[in-house]
């Protein structure tokens, strides 16, 4: 029996390869609409990123999201990633 395979996505933010479930997703939707996927199921374009503000930064300051997905990221967006990161490494070290 073959072990099962697990996908791998890339980090917008350092570039390492990763378990998808390991990595946080950003989503386009059709209409434009940018925002965070916590299921991983939502339809549209996605781009991954570490759960760590240092690969959040990163893809910010290289505006690597909008380069993704062809249009321009709102501030909102990485307003909330950032806010989810602060609240994931919260309960990490609880």
């Amino acid at each position: 029996m073959q072990p099962k395979k697990i996908p791998v996505r890339r980090c917008s933010g350092c570039g390492e390869g990763k378990p998808k479930k390991e990595l946080v997703r950003v989503v386009r939707s059709a209409e434009g609409e940018i925002s965070l996927d916590l299921t991983g199921k939502k339809a549209g374009r996605g781009a991954y990123i570490c759960p760590s503000l240092d690969c959040l930064a990163k893809a910010r300051k290289a505006k690597r999201l909008e380069r993704s997905f062809g249009c321009a990221v709102p501030e909102q967006v990485y307003q909330q990633l950032e806010q989810q990161l602060r609240e994931r490494e919260v309960g990490d070290e609880q």
